[in-house]
Formats: C-alpha cells, structure tokens, sequence
C-alpha cells in the first residue's frame, strides 16, 4: 500500500507529520508491519525527532544553518552552484547529512515511535515549496 503525503512548506522549519501517517494507517487499517518513507526532494529531509520541547527543533535548524550557512557567507566561498540561490546548496548539504527515508515499525496499527518522537518534514530552503513524501507500508507476512 503506497500513499504520498503533500506538506506546504514555509521556509527552514521541522513540520511534524507523525498525525498525517497515522490517519492514513488507520484508513488503511494497518495491522504489524514496516512503515517506510521517502521525501521526493534533494533540498529537504526527513527526520524523527522530539516533539515535546520546540526548543529542540530551533537549536537542530541552527545548528544545521552552522555547518551549512547560505552561500553568500564568506565561509562558503567554495560553494560553486549558486543558480538557485545561495539557499540552495547548503540546503542538498543539509539533506546529505539528515535522512531522506525512514523505517518505522508498526504494531497492531501504531507506528512504534517513543513517547517524546514525532516525524517531521525539515525544510531547508527559504522560500515555500510543497514537498511530497511517499508511504508504503509493507505488512508483515505471518
């Protein structure tokens, strides 16, 4: 069973999704099995992470914007792509060291997440974008 989820996106930010997978395990009645995901994009990732303190998502995006700032820093004098801006690279440098899919296994119908966990969307370009994230859930053969 495959579905694809469409997140609108707002600029660099973690948009949690975990509510959005299991509407869509419900209605597809989801028993034991693996829940896999793909984000559909090179510029933005997927991530499971704490969703308890939004504190945690601030210092993770500041941290990333650390090792990768825009491409008109003077630190990133290296950068050659600058077509698309100079959010750009940085943000596929993002999306290289962040997961673009994910393995989450799912008992009677429940994604198997701890209790702080949700899965989010990490955008890492500055300008809004609509980001489709492909689901699959492969139930487990008994």
């Amino acid at each position: 069973m495959i579905h694809q989820l469409t997140i609108r996106t707002h600029g660099p930010a973690c948009y949690e999704i975990t509510a959005d997978l299991a509407q869509w395990l419900d209605r597809i009645s989801a028993t034991d099995g693996l829940l896999t995901l793909l984000i559909r994009h090179s510029s933005a990732s997927l991530l499971i992470q704490e969703n308890a303190d939004p504190d945690v998502q601030i210092d993770l995006l500041n941290w990333l914007n650390r090792i990768a700032p825009p491409a008109d820093d003077p630190a990133m004098h290296w950068i050659t792509h600058r077509e698309e801006g100079p959010d750009d690279m940085p943000a596929h440098l993002k999306a290289a060291v962040l997961p673009i899919s994910l393995q989450i296994p799912v008992s009677t119908g429940r994604m198997m997440l701890g209790r702080w966990q949700g899965v989010y969307v990490v955008e890492h370009r500055l300008d809004p974008h609509q980001r489709h994230v492909v689901a699959m859930f492969h139930p487990l053969q008994v």
